[in-house]
C-alpha cells in the first residue's frame, strides 16, 4: 500500500476514524432556509462512500439567521433542524465515515445580519480599515455579491458581556442539537475572520476588559465556548477547534500566537486543532493567502508549529496531495490531513489510494471555480468533476441499448464524453488527428502544469474502459461508416482568427497554439516561420526527443526559447494572462493588450486576482481599453482612447479571436450522421465547459 500512514486508523478524542483523510467544511449553499436537503445528503454521502475518514459539515450557523452568512447554510438554532441533520449523519455513518459539524457565528462577515438590518457583532469598533482590492472583480460579479445583502451596508457593534454570554449559550445549544442528531462532534470555527477569530486577533480585538488585551483574555471567548460545549455534551463528543496559523495582515495572528491559543484550547478540553490561515483582502490576493491556498503545502508549516506545542492531534490543510500527506504525517508535521478541493474533484480519492490505483485519482487543477461560487451564494461546481453541484441528475446508469459511439477530438471534452459513454456500456472509438491526446489542455499544461493532471486522468480512464483510441487519425465520413457509427460526438475545439490589422501575417506573429507548437515541436509549419538559427535549434531539440515531455519543455524553456526578448500578447483573457506570466518568468519583457476594461475574465476571480498579481510581480505590463492598430517587424501600435502608443516587439502572440467552430459537425450532419457537439466546438467554455458538455453528451447516449 503506497500510503500506509495516511490510510491507517486515527483518533480524535472519542472519534476513531478509518484513515487520516479529512474532508473539511466546504460550503455547498444547498440548504432550504437552513434545513438540510437531499442535495446536501447526496454530496456528503458520495464522499463517505468514497472512503473519507472524517467529514466536516460546511460552516453552520449556531444562531441562524442571526450571525449567519447565508440563508442557504445549515442552521443549528432550532430543534426543527434536527431531523434533516439526523438523515445526513445516518447516511454518512452507513458508509463507515465519521462526521462532525463546523459551528460558527460569522461576526463581521454575517451577511444575513446586514440584509436583515441587524448590527454585526465584533470585538471592537470601528473595524480596522483593511485593504480591499476590487480591481480584478467584474461588474457582474460585484452585482451578484451586492445582491446577498440587498445592497445594504453592514454596521457593527462591539459585543457586550451580555452578548458574549448569549453567544456562548448559542454554541452550547447548537452543539447539543448536533449530538442529538447523531453526529460525532463539532468543529468550533475560530478562524477566517469570523466572530471568535476576531476576538483572538490582536488586529481586530483592542478591548480593554476581560476579553481583550492579553493572550489569555483574547482567548476567553473560545475557552468559554469549549467549556460550555464539553459540559453540555460530555466526554464522548468530539471537539475540534479551527485556528488561523497566520493572519495575513499587520498585527494579526502569527504561527507562534496560534500555538499559544492551541495550548489554551487543549487545556480547555479541545480534542484536536485544525490549522488554517486567513487574509482579509478576499477580493484580491488575500483569499489565496488564506483560507484557500494557491501553492502546494501552503499551510503545513503552520500546522507543524502547533504540533510542537500540543499533545492532541493536529489537522493540516493547504493543497496537500496524497504523497505529500503521507510524508507530513510520517514526519510528525501533523496527524491528519484535510483535502477540500481535492475531494470535491474526486470523492473516491481515499478508495483509489486504498486499492493501490493512485493514477486513477482525478486531481484538482487549482482553478478555484468551485469556491468562487460562494461569493454570491451559489452551489459550487467543478471544472473537472461534472457531477459536483448536479447531484439531482442522479448517478451514471447503464444504457438500455449498446451503441457504436465515435468521438472526434481527444481533448478534455472528447475524452470525458468517451469516458462516460463507455461507463454506460457503449462501444466507443476516439479519433484524434494529432499524435497526442489532450488537445489544448495538453498545450496549456506548459503554462498551467496542473492541466496535465486532467489529461493524465482522462487518458488513464478511457484506457481502462477499453475505448479504442486512434491518434494521428483525422475523421472522414468513410471511416465513420466503416466503424458503423450510430452516434458521432464532435469535440474538435474552437477556431482562432488573426486580427484584421496591417502586419498580422508577419512571420513573427504567432497564435497561442503556434507558440506552444514551437515549444513542443508538434507543428513543423510553425517552426518554418522562424529565422534559420532558431528553426535549426527547434529541429535538433525535436529530433533528440527533448520536446516529447511537457515537463521537460517547461524546464528547458527557462534556458532557451525560439522567440526574442520583447513580446506583445494581444488579448488579456485567460490564455493571454497565462502566456504572459509564463514568458515573463523566462526573462521576456511582456506587454499585454486587452480591448476590455478587465483582464482574465474567463478565470474564477480568486485565481484571476492571483494570476494578475503574479504576472505583474514578474514585470508584465497590462494595457486595458487597448485597440490593436498595426504590427510591424519591430513593434506594435495600439490605441487607448484618442492616443496611439507603440511598443517594441520581437514577437507577437495573438491570444484573442477564439470562436466556436461547428464546421466539422455540420459537415458530418450533412453526411447523414447523428451528431452531438461538445466543448469549444459548440461554445467556448474552456476546460470547465468542455468537461461538463462532454459529460452530458456521454450521459445522453
Amino acid at each position: 500500500m503506497p500510503h500506509p500512514t495516511l490510510l491507517t486508523q486515527g483518533r480524535i478524542g472519542p472519534i476513531e476514524t478509518r484513515n487520516r483523510i479529512v474532508f473539511p467544511a466546504m460550503d455547498q449553499n444547498s440548504c432550504d432556509d437552513g434545513a438540510i436537503t437531499d442535495l446536501n445528503i447526496a454530496h456528503y454521502e458520495a464522499r463517505a462512500r468514497g472512503g473519507v475518514g472524517l467529514l466536516i459539515l460546511e460552516t453552520s450557523a449556531v444562531a441562524w439567521p442571526i450571525g449567519a452568512t447565508s440563508l442557504h447554510q445549515p442552521a443549528l438554532s432550532d430543534d426543527r433542524f434536527i431531523p434533516g441533520l439526523s438523515r445526513l449523519a445516518d447516511a454518512v455513518h452507513h458508509h463507515g465515515s465519521k462526521m462532525v459539524v463546523q459551528i460558527c457565528h460569522h461576526g463581521k462577515t454575517a451577511g444575513v445580519d446586514a440584509m436583515q438590518d441587524r448590527e454585526q457583532l465584533v470585538p471592537s469598533v470601528p473595524l480596522p480599515n483593511d485593504e480591499s482590492d476590487m480591481s480584478a472583480i467584474s461588474m457582474d460579479e460585484l452585482m451578484k455579491m451586492a445582491g446577498l445583502t440587498g445592497g445594504k451596508r453592514a454596521k457593527q457593534r462591539a459585543a457586550s458581556t451580555d452578548d458574549i454570554a448569549w453567544v456562548v449559550g448559542q454554541f452550547a445549544d447548537a452543539s447539543e442539537r448536533v449530538k442529538k442528531a447523531g453526529f460525532d462532534g463539532v468543529e468550533i470555527h475560530a478562524a477566517h475572520g469570523y466572530l471568535i477569530s476576531t476576538f483572538l486577533s490582536p488586529h481586530y480585538n483592542v478591548r480593554d476588559d476581560e476579553y481583550g488585551g492579553s493572550v489569555e483574555n483574547r482567548a476567553r471567548l473560545l475557552v468559554e465556548v469549549i467549556t460550555a460545549i464539553r459540559k453540555r455534551c460530555g466526554s464522548d463528543f468530539g471537539i475540534i477547534v479551527r485556528l488561523d496559523g497566520r493572519e495575513y495582515v499587520d498585527g494579526g495572528i502569527t504561527p507562534e500566537l496560534c500555538a499559544e491559543y492551541a495550548v489554551i484550547a487543549e487545556t480547555a478540553g479541545a480534542d484536536a486543532i485544525h490549522v488554517s490561515a486567513s487574509g482579509p483582502n478576499s477580493m484580491g490576493i488575500g483569499f489565496t493567502n488564506g483560507p484557500l491556498p494557491w501553492q502546494p503545502d501552503q499551510y503545513v508549516g503552520l500546522a507543524a508549529v502547533v504540533k510542537m506545542a500540543v499533545s492532541i492531534p493536529v489537522i493540516a490543510v493547504g493543497r496537500i496531495f496524497p504523497d505529500a500527506a503521507e510524508t507530513h504525517i510520517k514526519d510528525g508535521d501533523c496527524d491528519f490531513v484535510s483535502m477540500g478541493r481535492q475531494l470535491l474533484a474526486d470523492p473516491d480519492l481515499p478508495a483509489k489510494l486504498l486499492s493501490g490505483t493512485p493514477a486513477r485519482v482525478r486531481t484538482c487543477i487549482n482553478c478555484f471555480v468551485c469556491v468562487a461560487q460562494n461569493f454570491w451564494d451559489g452551489a459550487p461546481i467543478c471544472a473537472i468533476n461534472a457531477e459536483l453541484g448536479h447531484y439531482d441528475e442522479g448517478p451514471i446508469t447503464p444504457a438500455n441499448d449498446r451503441r457504436n459511439v465515435v468521438v472526434v477530438g481527444g481533448g478534455p471534452g472528447g475524452m470525458e464524453a468517451a469516458r462516460v459513454a463507455a461507463l454506460r456500456g457503449h462501444s466507443v472509438t476516439l479519433l484524434e488527428k494529432s499524435p497526442h491526446l489532450g488537445g489544448t489542455a495538453r498545450f496549456s499544461s506548459l503554462t498551467t502544469p496542473m492541466n496535465a493532471e486532467l489529461v493524465r486522468y482522462l487518458t488513464t480512464e478511457i484506457s481502462l474502459l477499453d475505448v479504442d483510441v486512434r491518434t494521428s487519425t483525422p475523421v472522414t465520413a468513410s471511416l465513420l461508416r466503416e466503424l458503423n457509427a450510430d452516434v458521432v460526438v464532435v469535440a474538435t475545439g474552437a477556431r482562432r482568427e488573426r486580427p484584421d490589422v496591417p502586419g498580422a501575417q508577419l512571420p513573427h506573429v504567432f497564435s497561442g497554439d503556434d507558440l506552444r507548437a514551437l515549444l513542443t515541436g508538434d507543428d513543423p509549419a510553425a517552426a518554418a516561420r522562424l529565422p534559420f538559427h532558431r528553426r535549426f535549434m527547434v529541429s535538433v531539440g525535436r529530433s533528440l526527443g527533448f520536446m516529447s515531455s511537457m515537463d521537460r519543455v517547461r524546464s528547458m524553456s527557462k534556458r532557451w526559447m525560439p522567440i526574442g526578448k520583447r513580446v506583445v500578447v494581444v488579448g488579456g483573457g485567460l490564455v493571454g494572462v497565462e502566456l504572459a506570466e509564463y514568458l515573463a518568468e523566462r526573462g521576456r519583457t511582456v506587454t499585454v493588450l486587452e480591448t476590455g476594461d478587465k483582464l482574465g475574465l474567463e478565470m474564477a476571480h480568486p485565481r484571476r486576482a492571483r494570476a494578475l498579481h503574479e504576472a505583474r510581480t514578474h514585470g508584465v505590463e497590462f494595457a486595458t481599453g487597448a485597440e490593436l492598430v498595426s504590427i510591424t517587424e519591430s513593434g506594435v501600435s495600439y490605441r487607448v482612447g484618442e492616443k496611439t502608443h507603440t511598443v517594441r516587439a520581437d514577437a507577437v502572440v495573438i491570444a484573442s479571436g477564439v470562436h466556436a467552430d461547428e464546421s466539422i459537425a455540420q459537415q458530418l450532419t450533412d453526411d447523414g450522421f447523428d451528431v452531438r457537439v461538445v466543448g469549444d466546438a459548440g461554445s467556448v467554455g474552456y476546460i470547465e465547459g468542455a468537461v461538463r458538455t462532454g459529460y452530458l453528451a456521454g450521459r445522453s447516449l
